[in-house]
């Protein structure tokens, strides 16, 4: 009997996993970030959940996809760079009606903005999608001196000793992180480690990025099966 229960719950746990694979399998720009996405079921189900304009947004985003194929690293961070900054900044609380919200890659899309986390986050996640090695991207947490709060940035790091580039929505121009003297380093992670940033490089490492409750939340939603409608339409 024993037995039994046990290759019933072995059995609920192996449907559990396929379950979430078929789900993020649709567009999962982190288990497998190089591979191939439906795009025709992405656009659909973007243009269903927040309308047409959505559905041209992401068709524009698999161009860039497409046209960076065989860029050189810098490059694509210039290309993707400049793809997310022309979206808007809107405060979690106005847009999402909450204070903290990390929205994915496609809600940020899909909505036509956000706050700081959400461009860090859909710049990574597209890199990841480009071919960029998780180990030379960080999102990194810094304190931003000439808004006077806290902040949002993605960092590359071209070799293990670089000194990193900053991707930043508040600055649009990619600079290595000594020239932001405006951005205090706090923490920073990617899809496995967590660091603790005491100067403008890598930091010291602070275990898995598993420990940080919202970057779990988020991988859980990636995908187009989750996705959350906005307080506010900015469309």
């Amino acid at each position: 009997m024993k037995a039994k229960i046990g290759r019933q719950k072995r059995f609920q746990r192996v449907c559990q996993l396929c379950v979430v694979a078929t789900a993020l399998g649709f567009s999962c720009l982190y288990a497998s970030p190089t591979q191939t996405l439906d795009a025709n079921y992405i656009k659909s189900t973007l243009e269903a959940r927040y309308g047409e304009r959505a559905g041209m947004r992401v068709a524009a985003w698999f161009k860039v996809l497409d046209e960076s194929q065989g860029l050189s690293e810098q490059e694509k961070i210039t290309k993707v760079n400049n793809f997310f900054n022309l979206f808007r900044f809107v405060d979690d609380i106005k847009l999402w009606g909450v204070s903290n919200y990390w929205a994915t890659p496609m809600e940020f899309i899909g909505v036509n903005g956000g706050d700081c986390e959400d461009f860090s986050i859909a710049k990574y996640f597209t890199l990841l999608q480009l071919g960029i090695p998780d180990d030379k991207l960080r999102i990194t947490m810094v304190k931003a001196t000439s808004v006077n709060q806290y902040h949002m940035v993605l960092a590359y790091y071209e070799t293990p000793g670089s000194i990193p580039l900053v991707l930043d929505n508040l600055d649009r121009q990619i600079k290595p992180a000594t020239q932001r003297q405006d951005l205090i380093p706090v923490y920073s992670f990617n899809g496995r480690q967590l660091w603790l940033n005491k100067e403008k490089g890598r930091g010291v490492l602070a275990g898995s990025s598993g420990r940080l409750e919202k970057w779990n939340d988020l991988k859980n939603r990636l995908g187009v099966e989750r996705l959350k409608m906005p307080k506010l339409r900015l469309e």
